[in-house]
């Protein structure tokens, strides 16, 4: 089993699929990855040797950052911006759409299901 940035890849996928599976690598930066390690990417990833894995290994890390470095890089731009309180920082601390998005309508994923209608209490006759 290939594990590369400290990510098992999906053995039963092609090369260029199973890249997608770590943080920061899409479906084009997989196969320039696959051509720059000289790798073929129709591959499948359990038929990969090792000399292959450590060559794919070697050209993600000068490609530039993945994983976990690429994760603690983006908190820290949106700690960023919430520390300084502009309006994206704002949008974030509160959870909402931060790129525009209308909220009167939509908006579900961030923010949540819709809270129900408050019932109203039930008055109590007054009995002599």
């Amino acid at each position: 089993m290939a594990r590369i940035a400290g990510v098992d890849l999906p053995p039963n996928k092609r090369l260029w699929v199973g890249l997608t599976a770590i943080y920061g690598i899409g479906q084009a930066r997989a196969k320039k990855l696959a051509a720059k390690a000289d790798v073929d990417e129709t591959k499948k990833v359990k038929d990969l040797t090792e000399e292959e894995v450590n060559k794919l290994r070697q050209a993600i890390e000068s490609e530039g950052r993945v994983e976990g470095d690429l994760r603690k890089e983006m908190q820290m731009n949106i700690r960023r911006l919430i520390e300084i309180q502009c309006y994206r920082g704002l949008r974030h601390r509160r959870n909402l759409p931060v790129r525009g998005q209308r909220t009167h309508t939509n908006a579900r994923t961030r923010k949540g299901p819709r809270k129900g209608a408050v019932a109203a209490k039930k008055k109590v006759a007054l009995r002599k």
